[in-house]
């Protein structure tokens, strides 16, 4: 699914530990999984990483993972979202002048 069209961002502090061999997010807020979202450009470690700890995964497009790359019969890693640039999910908001 394209998230581009359509997509809000909200962020909360949270701590964060990149290691996609376990899964090292520790919240300070208490956030559920269900409302985390791993966002990473590289499908066997960003993706997977958020993928095995439980949350929502978003491919962003504009780094190592190609549209075809995620596109290709053979790749068996599919995130929840994908864009092809995370500025894609700002509000563009038009000046009053």
């Amino acid at each position: 699914m394209n998230m581009s069209s359509y997509c809000t961002v909200s962020f909360k502090a949270i701590s964060l530990l990149s290691n996609p061999s376990s899964f090292g997010l520790y919240c300070r807020f208490q956030i559920s999984k269900s409302q985390i979202c791993m966002v990473g450009d590289r499908l066997d470690t960003d993706i997977l990483f958020g993928q095995n700890g439980g949350c929502k995964t978003l491919l962003v497009l504009s780094g190592v993972t190609t549209l075809p790359m995620l596109q290709n019969p053979g790749n068996s890693i599919q995130p929840d979202f994908y864009t092809n640039k995370v500025s894609d999910l700002l509000i563009k908001k038009v000046a009053n002048v």
